[in-house]
């Protein structure tokens, strides 16, 4: 159903102005003028699927939303079955090479999408990240200034107008996409930083580091907010909820720590790992969030208890990667030991197991619309499956060392894959 609390009563200084549609997850938002003031409100649909009854949604949409008068009726009818029609996947062409893009002479460390898969950008151990056009695969700014490898990399999605790049220099470097201009240098940590990211609103960035602690920063003026501390081994991974008022951060010292973004104070620490957290991630409502550890299980937690709601084990090997599908009913575990598993993130049933890597996976995404999933793997392979069977769709081959990096992006009809034979290749639908 729809999120979120009612707006009073429309009153006549409540103007709706016009819809924006958002297809992953799913949900429509509504921009309104309220007291000459132009503001936003979104009806979350992460349950909408093709079996949805649509006109008992758009009679609830109607009831529980002041700002949507009955003569909106036919349009909003449209905007959900232009949803549903996003969210099923029937016309699953197979995957082509399109372009192999030999990036640096260096090996690779990472690379990562804007919001409309039009640009990428490759990190490298040559001390540079460059940024790649999609649709052409020329290359089109090289970032340059780092005095150590460049290991961590993001744009601030969904404007894609800045990237951060993470350094074993020590530092952050704020540039801005489009001119390739130094923005910032984020100074401050003691040792490498290994992990980062921009909060959904882009105004703060997140830092992780070997030195045992992150960092809040703004994106505007590159000043340190404060410094996380608390972990007493490095931290490898963190992920910002939807709101970008919460972060968690996951470490090799078992432990993953909730933290709040204004304050810096945290908030829980969740333990129960009996080895070091490889990777962590917020699920979109930002109610649970998900541990993977070298002991080989995935915890699920309650954020607002610090409790631990499941613990999912079946692996035989370290878990390396974890991750929510788009709406958050569904979650993905990659591990050593060369499988993938798929759970139900409500009961923690185990949805498919995908069989068929002959080496570890170290990444795993959900497509999307969340019908099929991309894993990346030693094996020189990635893969294509189905989220529900666990069939293999298809095998993306051609890497001639392994894989530690894979994505889709936004549409869904672009995967990226990164190798250690310092190419990468862009595969279209």
């Amino acid at each position: 159903g729809t999120a979120g609390a009612c707006l009073p009563q429309a009153s006549p200084d409540m103007k709706l102005k016009r819809f924006l549609v958002r297809y992953y997850p799913p949900g429509i938002i509504m921009e309104y003028e309220s007291n000459g003031e132009m503001k936003q409100k979104t009806i979350d649909l992460l349950s909408l699927t093709v079996e949805t009854d649509v006109e008992v949604l758009l009679n609830q949409i109607l009831k529980q939303e002041p700002l949507l008068t009955e003569s909106k009726r036919p349009y909003v009818r449209k905007l959900l079955y232009k949803l549903i029609e996003k969210q099923d996947v029937q016309d699953t062409q197979p995957f082509y090479l399109f372009k192999i893009l030999r990036a640096h002479i260096l090996p690779l460390t990472n690379c990562a999408f804007n919001k409309n898969g039009d640009r990428f950008i490759t990190g490298s151990y040559d001390r540079t990240c460059k940024i790649w056009n999609t649709t052409t695969g020329e290359e089109l700014l090289t970032l340059e200034g780092h005095k150590n490898v460049v290991y961590a990399i993001a744009f601030n999605n969904p404007f894609g107008d800045k990237i951060i790049t993470g350094s074993f220099d020590k530092t952050c470097k704020v540039w801005d996409a489009k001119t390739g201009e130094l923005l910032h240098t984020l100074k401050g940590h003691a040792t490498e930083i290994v992990c980062l990211s921009f909060n959904p609103q882009g105004d703060v960035i997140a830092t992780g580091s070997m030195d045992n602690t992150a960092k809040l920063w703004s994106t505007k003026t590159g000043e340190e907010l404060c410094t996380l501390l608390g972990h007493t081994a490095e931290i490898v991974s963190l992920s910002f909820n939807q709101k970008g008022d919460k972060l968690i951060t996951g470490s090799f010292d078992h432990t993953t720590k909730l933290w709040d973004v204004a304050s810096g104070r945290c908030l829980h620490t969740f333990q129960g790992h009996r080895g070091e957290i490889s990777s962590c991630q917020f699920d979109f409502e930002g109610a649970r969030c998900i541990t993977g550890s070298i002991d080989r299980s995935c915890k699920v937690w309650d954020v607002r208890t610090g409790m631990c709601l499941n613990t999912l084990r079946g692996h035989n090997d370290e878990i390396l990667d974890v991750s929510f599908n788009s709406t958050g009913s569904r979650l993905v575990t990659a591990s050593a030991d060369g499988t993938a598993r798929v759970y139900n993130a409500a009961t923690g049933a185990c949805v498919s197991i995908l069989v068929g890597h002959e080496g570890e996976i170290s990444k795993v995404q959900f497509s999307p619309e969340g019908s099929r999933l991309i894993t990346a793997s030693s094996d020189k392979t990635c893969r294509l499956w189905a989220a529900d069977s666990g069939e293999c769709l298809q095998i993306l081959e051609g890497h001639m060392d392994e894989i530690f990096s894979c994505a889709f992006n936004y549409e869904g009809d672009t995967i990226i894959t990164g190798s250690k034979d310092n190419t990468c290749r862009i595969w279209k639908a």
